[in-house]
């Protein structure tokens, strides 16, 4: 796995984190946990299940877009948005504990849009738009680029390295960075890039792509690791070894894969004798991880405590300093 960070003005510590998980790749994998609101309940029950933690922990940031209109919205979605609110504290929280950090934004569409204005559905917002200099689409979008690097920019200071995953599933056209295709989302996504390394210099991001297509890949001066969500059936699990090396198709240079999203939590006897090198997974929240309609809660207690696992409590004591 390539160590040498695509931002070459990367915070050591940011070089650090890509050097250890290159020293973990086909060796362990990173449990991984998305948490959607304040409560963070799916830790609760991890910790309640197996007496630990994972190493790494996903945050939401859709209720950080300035373009939120909750006077019409669904109940579902204002209950979404105030549940979501003063998550950035937790991950502040949550690193100063030695824990890794994933952030997800499904970004409420710059402009117009209604209810959970990140869906294609709710809004009428152009991505293709939004490229060209001039257009309001453009000026609402480096507006909200600008508001979150602001929110970033605590974390840049304290040398905490993120795993930045912006654009998530481009290959898709549920979400309107991706209705216009899978080229408008990689122009949207190496736009990002080019202001937060060039202009706001957050030199504490690791820029994960992800998009299994290789026709939509970003390029490899644009990403550190590449990634894809996946949401198999109930109760498959496995090493899922099929899905890397269809991920890893999407180029030659030698990145480092994860599964950013999953539904289903891998095996780790399979993830062994496959030998599928994904460097972590992040289960998704909700019913996924706080029921057992899709992951029994045996199989997690097998998983977090399975050699081939690394969970909060087997991460070096500062794994960013090394």
């Amino acid at each position: 796995m390539i160590v040498t960070p695509c931002n070459p003005n990367a915070q050591q510590e940011a070089r650090a984190l890509l050097e250890y998980l290159a020293s973990i790749e086909g060796k362990g994998i990173l449990t991984g946990q998305h948490t959607l609101t304040r409560a963070q309940e799916e830790l609760a029950l991890i910790l309640r299940e197996t007496g630990k933690l994972p190493a790494l922990c996903g945050f939401e940031l859709l209720a950080y877009s300035p373009n939120i209109h909750l006077e019409d919205a669904s109940e579902p979605c204002v209950t979404e948005v105030l549940n979501n609110r003063g998550t950035l504290d937790l991950a502040m929280s949550w690193a100063q504990r030695g824990g890794l950090l994933t952030f997800t934004w499904h970004w409420f569409s710059p402009l117009g849009g209604r209810d959970k204005a990140f869906f294609t559905e709710n809004t009428d917002f152009d991505a293709e738009a939004a490229l060209v200099e001039g257009t309001p689409e453009h000026t609402a979008l480096l507006h909200d680029l600008d508001h979150m690097a602001a929110l970033l920019e605590p974390f840049c200071d304290a040398h905490i390295p993120i795993l930045w995953r912006p654009f998530h599933e481009a290959e898709g056209k549920w979400f309107w960075w991706g209705a216009k295709g899978m080229e408008a989302a990689r122009e949207l996504y190496r736009l990002m890039f080019r202001r937060y390394t060039q202009h706001h210099h957050l030199d504490n991001l690791i820029w994960v792509w992800n998009n299994p297509r290789p026709e939509g890949y970003v390029g490899d001066d644009y990403c550190d690791i590449i990634s894809r969500d996946q949401y198999p059936p109930a109760h498959a699990h496995g090493a899922f070894r099929d899905r890397y090396d269809e991920l890893r198709n999407i180029t030659s240079a030698d990145k480092g894969a994860a599964i950013a999203e999953t539904g289903i939590i891998p095996d780790g006897d399979a993830l062994q004798h496959e030998h599928a090198p994904w460097l972590w997974y992040m289960t998704w929240s909700g019913d996924f991880t706080l029921t057992e309609q899709h992951n029994s809660f045996e199989a997690l207690r097998n998983l977090y405590h399975h050699a081939y696992a690394i969970t909060l409590d087997k991460l070096p004591a500062r794994p960013i300093d090394r």
